[in-house]
């Protein structure tokens, strides 16, 4: 151990500065500012850099190059200087390793050691890393680079249905990972959209259309109006949806496609919201037997899909038991 006489009254600063790619640059924290206006030394050693311009363009003057731990260190202690280090995306694993050997040796006298957050990723910021690497695997892979919208339809039905299990078994994982399958879906058909010769869109206007739609169908949260009640809420939404779309029939919109027992119990609510008095077709055969059933069960606010795939699932664990 150094001589407690020898230390330096001021041993100086080294300061590893951290940035996010997922941040415009130039938008750095004020104590990111501060660190480097009054820095007596900064380091980058990507001359690609982004913050590199905005940085320059402050006055706060950057050397190109990489130094070791060794030579940080001296430095800093020769004058109690402050050294910067905008460190890169890899994060300079080479000089916090040294860094942290020198530190933990117990025989070295060390300036101060700081990790300095230069930018904070907002919430939602990995959805841009998304979009990044959705965009590299439509250029770069074989199969991605040539896939329509037409060939992931399945896959997107598919992912809903493995999400749709994932909600009712209460798997928290799987509910992650099955909301990420669908996210992709989503960022897939958006950068196939994106290559349309004709009539393209970016994933950015499929976000701006969703924010546009959510914000003109909750005047109570966005506008004037109130609504205290869920009742109010669903109000609010379905006027300004029919006023969007200018349909002419409640029955505009539900799609003919999707499960029978679901499409049932759509119909059976649009009947019911627009307070339309049509009673039920009759007939023979068991598929108005269903259609009745269907109905019942919206009408008491209970999913038929939902209710009838818990009944099959607990068919198939007795079957399961009778085969064991």
């Amino acid at each position: 151990m150094n001589d407690s006489a020898a230390l330096p009254a001021d041993p100086g600063r080294i300061v590893l500065l951290t940035t996010s790619h997922r941040v415009a640059p130039g938008l750095l924290s004020w104590p990111a500012w501060q660190a480097l206006r009054s820095a007596d030394r900064v380091l980058c050693a990507d001359a690609g850099h982004p913050q590199l311009p905005y940085i320059g363009e402050a006055g706060v003057a950057v050397e190109i190059g990489s130094a070791t731990a060794r030579e940080l260190v001296d430095h800093c202690l020769d004058g109690g200087r402050t050294v910067v280090v905008v460190t890169t995306a890899e994060g300079d694993p080479a000089l916090t390793d040294g860094l942290a050997r020198l530190a933990g040796s117990g025989r070295e006298t060390m300036p101060a050691l700081e990790l300095l957050p230069g930018a904070y990723d907002l919430p939602g910021a990995r959805l841009l890393d998304l979009v990044q690497v959705m965009d590299r695997i439509r250029v770069a892979c074989p199969w991605t680079g040539i896939r329509t919208h037409e060939d992931l339809a399945k896959y997107g039905l598919e992912e809903m249905y493995e999400l749709l299990e994932a909600i009712e078994t209460g798997d928290r994982e799987s509910l992650r990972e099955e909301l990420g399958d669908v996210l992709l879906q989503v960022v897939f058909h958006a950068r196939i959209a994106q290559d349309d010769p004709d009539e393209p869109f970016s994933v950015d206007d499929v976000a701006g259309t969703i924010v546009d739609k959510l914000v003109h169908r909750h005047p109570h949260v966005f506008g004037d109006e109130t609504a205290r009640t869920p009742e109010e809420v669903k109000e609010h939404w379905l006027r300004t949806k029919a006023e969007e779309k200018g349909r002419d029939s409640v029955t505009e919109g539900v799609p003919l496609g999707q499960p029978a027992l679901a499409l049932a119990a759509k119909l059976a609510s649009r009947v019911r919201t627009g307070g339309l008095d049509v009673p039920l077709p009759t007939g023979d055969g068991v598929g108005y037997e269903l259609l009745a059933l269907a109905a019942r069960a919206e009408a008491a606010g209970v999913d038929p899909e939902t209710a009838l795939r818990a009944a099959a699932r607990a068919y198939r664990a007795a079957i399961r038991s009778a085969e064991a």
